[in-house]
């Protein structure tokens, strides 16, 4: 009998727990290190998730292990109102690594740090419309759900007033298209713009977006779109807020994604990534928007805010990063898994896409190539068959598209783990299709 099975754990867990969305894996993991969670028989499971996508320095870091101790043994939490040096030392790191975004908060969530952003773009301007994508994920709060669509509005009343939405361009499945098949992102935007002008009541402030929509199924802004966004949002007096939770501290293979871009935003939030899988959140701003925020009488204040031990955390964090290259080593890592995903494309008739950038990766599902109908099915057929065999993928699945795979390894995974993980894709994948 498998100790995964215990019957103890399980009943307790049925009975407790409340279930906050889809169904839990049927293991029970005791610990986990590097890229891999161990569960109760000992097994090694490669995890392709890197933790939700937030452990880009893989799980129990040693750096990250001493830090919390010895942060813990000085101080770990304190009276909002009070500083401490991780935290200064925190923000000013967060500023040089993003010029031009001087002024830092940290929290805790990314609903927590997108609530923020919202909250001061609507103070600066006076607006209260907020734009996002409709493949989006900002968070689960107040108005970080109300800027998310790419699941959980059903059944939960209205959304917060001036809650406007887009289509995000998608190269596999083009809206509009130039005379050679391709997407017309450019087309697409204005005519998305041009929509949002009607619905307006004049009182726009902000557009939120993901560079890389990951729930959205790894959609990745084409290069140039990000200028035409900002200049859209100029026009229209609107601040343009980044929400880097997934594509922060170098998963891409720049610190930020929209470095590739050489676009500003006027708010960048980031989480997940930063505190390494310890709950680290911050947004960061210029001091122009700060300052303007500051005069309107800008309330943004938690039990957590400025938090001693995750900023701590994060210091540790960017050091490890800049110390070990990993920026670089997100570009070599990343290459190696999107080779092995695009020889599935050419093996594989389900597999429909490849896409994204540095480690963080999408491999789409779809049951017929041509008319590129949908795999829910045979996704979750392909994961089912991947983690018995000791690798632990995500798949999304939204309208309009076919399930997704969202992959992304710890920026600290080796050659010999990317060719393992690759492996057993390509095992399950060969099963779940006979």
């Amino acid at each position: 009998m498998s100790l995964n099975d215990d019957p103890a754990f399980w009943t307790a867990a049925e009975k407790h727990l409340t279930r906050y969305g889809g169904s839990f894996e049927k293991i029970i993991v005791e610990r986990a290190e590097g890229s891999f969670v161990h569960d109760a028989d000992g097994r090694k499971i490669l995890d392709f998730t890197s933790g939700q996508m937030s452990a880009v320095l893989g799980h129990t870091h040693p750096d990250v292990v001493a830090t919390v101790e010895r942060q813990t043994r000085a101080v770990a939490h304190l009276f909002s109102g009070m500083l401490s040096r991780p935290v200064v030392e925190l923000a000013e790191r967060l500023a040089a690594s993003a010029p031009g975004l001087d002024r830092v908060q940290l929290l805790t969530t990314g609903a927590e740090s997108n609530e923020a952003a919202i909250r001061m773009a609507k103070l600066v301007t006076g607006g209260h419309e907020v734009v996002a994508f409709a493949q989006s994920w900002h968070g689960m709060t107040g108005a970080a759900a109300s800027a998310t669509y790419s699941a959980g509005r059903r059944g939960y009343g209205p959304a917060t007033a001036g809650s406007l939405v887009i289509p995000a361009p998608n190269a596999y499945r083009p809206r509009f298209r130039q005379p050679d098949g391709s997407n017309d992102w450019r087309t697409e935007l204005d005519d998305a713009f041009e929509l949002i002008d009607r619905q307006s009541t004049g009182a726009l402030a902000a557009f939120i977006a993901e560079p890389i929509l990951s729930s959205g199924g790894i959609l990745e802004l084409p290069e140039g779109y990000l200028a035409a966004l900002k200049r859209k949002c100029e026009e229209r007096g609107m601040l343009l807020i980044l929400d880097e939770a997934q594509t922060g501290v170098g998963r891409t293979g720049c610190m930020y994604a929209f470095q590739r871009d050489g676009v500003t935003p006027d708010i960048l939030t980031l989480s997940k990534t930063l505190g390494a899988g310890l709950p680290l959140a911050a947004v960061l701003t210029t001091t122009e928007i700060e300052q303007a925020a500051h005069e309107r009488g800008f309330l943004f204040y938690t039990t957590h805010v400025s938090d001693p031990l995750p900023a701590a955390v994060g210091v540790t964090v960017l050091d490890v990063v800049a110390r070990d290259g990993l920026v670089d080593r997100a570009i070599a890592r990343g290459e190696r898994l999107k080779s092995g995903l695009l020889a599935f494309q050419q093996r594989f008739e389900c597999v429909g896409d490849v896409r994204g950038r540095g480690l963080l990766l999408g491999l789409e599902i779809v049951v017929d190539r041509q008319s590129k109908a949908p795999g829910y099915e045979l996704g979750a057929a392909i994961a089912e068959e991947a983690m018995r065999r000791g690798l632990s993928m995500n798949i999304v699945k939204l309208p309009g598209m076919g399930g997704v795979f969202r992959l992304a390894p710890p920026l600290t995974v080796s050659e010999a783990e990317i060719d393992l993980g690759l492996e057993i894709m390509s095992d399950a994948i060969a099963a779940a299709t006979g």
